[in-house]
């Protein structure tokens, strides 16, 4: 058996138990109930992206051991808004999720199964013990190995039932949109409404409702010359929608129920070429859930030879649309996830990591998870919030130069200097007047500025958030404000910045001047982008067009004269608490590399840890960045409790050994990398040792 991951010890597993469960026909399932299949518990919560990647490593292993693999999803919420059924089973619709989940608000499986972290992977086998535990991402490969083991072994032992498995696909939803994600303003001229009628198409059944369910926010708001569906689309433009369920585009008129065009042919997946339906030439083109889009500048735009960036973010690639031909392009990006942060992009031992150029050849370079762009006129390139690497990327269209401007990597909230930055799953970008960016930075519930200067030097400044297990409800001052999981942001006319905030239902705004936030509109389901229309007005304000995601459409958003002031509080994630003693700690986060794999040492040692603490003075000695995963800690004996702030990483590459023992160079490397937040009560009775498993287990 593989040892990277089998645990040695016999350890049965224990019942799953939470509220409900989807994905089953309405039936509870059970431990005794998955006997003789093997169960694979997938410990996630949909605000993650890092969960959301391990949803699509998982697919290809489901499909392959359909007959002999359960996957059992344990939703164990981060956020408040993640407890609500309605918006989990919303979450396992958009995400296309084709196992049971169990819906554990309360975290009871959580910590019968003594998960730390999201994701966790648990593997039990069928006799009902476990044999795996493994956090964080990239376990694919060792799990395509274990899997066949535990097939053979329990084939042979009779304990194996082939067959198939409990899953009941729930009654899908229809529409013209799904699960929208972002939208993009098309002027006169520039969409498919300014070169005439070719490619128009119908609404359809189910069409989109035009700017309805925006509760007290006037959603439908009419402008002094009236209604914005009164609007002659080929005079005022278009909107451009990431139409992000059904895995394609789609050009909406000013009504948002006019569909004018559509590019891609809605099928998940990854192809070029004729996107949309034009001369009887029918689309080919695929993506897979797009997400942020961008217009380039005209004269860009005709030297690149398309007018649309757009995010492809399970793609993990930036692909054009030629709004003249309807043709879609990759642009940047292999397909292969970012994992790997080898030689000069590897966080140095003082949490420095490396900015500056990647590549001149953009096919050739590794995205995860883009989720937003905007064009810098500052930086003259597309900004990309790079989601899975918590990182900001540029990008020139005209010499396809990639580069890292911001971020080193790891996952949490810290300002600085761009190559010391921390961000959490970047989201939504925005361009202010000043040539400066501002970031919807979701995990952390903030909202970040890249401050540039007049040589392209970046600052990374943070305007509201504290860190990535606070959120909440409260308009006032920037540093006590609190949002939940915002996805989108947009400057407004007098420099201030709208939010979409996303877990609250909400828009907010924070105004730079003043440093303070209130609230634009509530009763939103799940905003995830806001846009201004400086074309339709109401009064002497431009109407926002914010994407409700959970509704499936756009709305009209009126700014109001008087925002509100709302405080419904500030919260933490709430986990279990780990008792620990004062003094001594002895930190060991176990990590062996799959078989097959080596770790990388040709830069030196490959694994290293950075921790903090809050409060800060919880962490008298042990800690900072610094390579290995062996650490000595010590907790002050007058602090009652804390958190402490555990990232590791370790780097493996495939591949046999050449006969000097080296790596290859033309080896496939990954990166293994998880963020703990460690909740503990400091006692005088409590451990005086804190393991982790990063992958395996003793």
């Amino acid at each position: 058996m593989s040892e990277t991951v089998r645990t040695q010890h016999r350890v049965r597993a224990s019942e799953l138990v939470g509220r409900n469960w989807l994905n089953t026909g309405g039936k509870s399932l059970d431990l005794e109930a998955l006997r003789g299949k093997i169960v694979l518990l997938d410990f996630w919560t949909f605000c993650c992206i890092n969960c959301l990647h391990v949803l699509d490593e998982l697919r290809p292993l489901e499909e392959q051991f359909s007959d002999v693999l359960v996957t059992v999803g344990v939703h164990s919420p981060k956020f408040e808004h993640e407890a609500d059924p309605v918006a989990l089973a919303a979450a396992v619709e958009r995400y296309e999720i084709h196992h049971p989940v169990l819906d554990d608000p309360e975290l009871e499986t959580w910590k019968a199964y003594t998960a730390r972290a999201w994701p966790t992977l648990v593997v039990i086998d069928p006799e009902g013990y476990i044999v795996a535990h493994l956090s964080g991402e990239g376990h694919a490969d060792g799990l395509a190995v274990l899997i066949p083991e535990l097939i053979a072994e329990h084939e042979a032992k009779g304990t194996l039932h082939r067959g198939s498995g409990p899953y009941v696909a729930p009654e899908a939803t229809s529409g013209t949109l799904r699960f929208p994600g972002k939208a993009l303003f098309l002027p006169a001229g520039r969409g498919s409404a300014g070169r005439g009628s070719a490619g128009r198409g119908s609404a359809g059944p189910g069409s989109t409702r035009p700017g309805s369910g925006a509760q007290g926010s006037g959603a439908q708001g009419t402008s002094d010359g009236g209604t914005p569906a009164a609007a002659d689309t080929a005079t005022d433009g278009s909107w451009l929608v990431t139409d992000t369920g059904h895995h394609r585009l789609v050009e909406l008129g000013n009504d948002f129920q006019t569909v004018l065009r559509t590019y891609g042919s809605g099928t998940r997946g990854h192809a070029d070429g004729p996107a949309a339906a034009v001369d009887s030439v029918e689309p080919t083109a695929r993506f897979n859930e797009p997400q942020g889009l961008v217009l380039l500048p005209e004269d860009v735009a005709a030297k690149a030879g398309y007018d649309v960036v757009i995010a492809d973010s399970v793609n993990h690639r930036l692909r054009g649309l030629s709004l003249t031909d309807g043709k879609a392009t990759t642009i940047v990006g292999n397909g292969v996830q970012r994992l790997l942060e080898t030689g000069p992009a590897r966080v140095d031992e003082d949490a420095a990591g490396f900015t500056g150029q990647l590549s001149e050849h953009p096919l050739e370079v590794s995205l995860s998870s883009p989720w937003d762009v905007v064009w810098s006129t500052k930086l003259n390139a597309v900004v990309i919030a790079m989601a899975g690497t918590h990182q900001i990327f540029s990008f020139d269209p005209v010499t396809g130069a990639v580069a890292i401007i911001a971020g080193n990597g790891l996952e949490g909230l810290l300002d600085g200097p761009a190559h010391e930055a921390w961000f959490a799953q970047p989201s939504g970008l925005a361009e202010d007047a000043d040539g400066n960016i501002w970031v919807a930075d979701s995990e952390t519930s903030a909202i970040r500025k890249l401050v540039i200067d007049a040589g392209g030097t970046v600052t990374v400044v943070t305007a509201v958030g504290k860190g990535l297990f606070d959120f909440g409800f409260r308009d006032g001052p920037g540093s006590e404000a609190r949002l939940q999981h915002p996805l989108g942001v947009t400057v407004l006319p007098d420099g201030s910045v709208a939010i979409a905030d996303t877990y609250n239902g909400a828009v907010r705004r924070y105004d730079p001047a003043t440093g303070t936030v209130s609230t634009l509109a509530r009763g939103l389901s799940e905003p995830s982008d806001v846009i201004v229309d400086h074309t339709h007005a109401a009064g002497s304000e431009p109407l926002l067009v914010v994407v409700e995601a959970n509704q499936h459409q756009l709305v009209y958003v009126p700014i109001p004269k008087e925002a509100q002031q709302v405080d419904e509080g500030a919260s933490q994630t709430h986990r279990p608490k780990s008792p620990v003693a004062p003094g001594l700690l002895e930190l060991t986060v176990r990590f062996t590399a799959p078989t097959g794999q080596k770790l990388d040492d040709r830069w030196g040692d490959p694994t290293q840890m950075k921790i903090s603490s809050t409060p800060p003075e919880l962490l008298v000695a042990g800690g900072g960045t610094s390579v290995g995963l062996l650490r000595t800690l010590e907790l002050a004996s007058d602090i009652p409790e804390g958190i402490l702030h555990i990232t590791a990483r370790a780097a493996a590459c495939d591949g046999p050994e050449d006969a000097d023992g080296e790596i290859p160079d033309h080896a496939a490397c990954h990166l293994y990398q998880q963020d703990w937040g460690i909740p503990v009560l400091l006692t005088d009775d409590g451990d005086t040792e804190l393991v982790l498993d990063l992958r395996g287990m003793d």
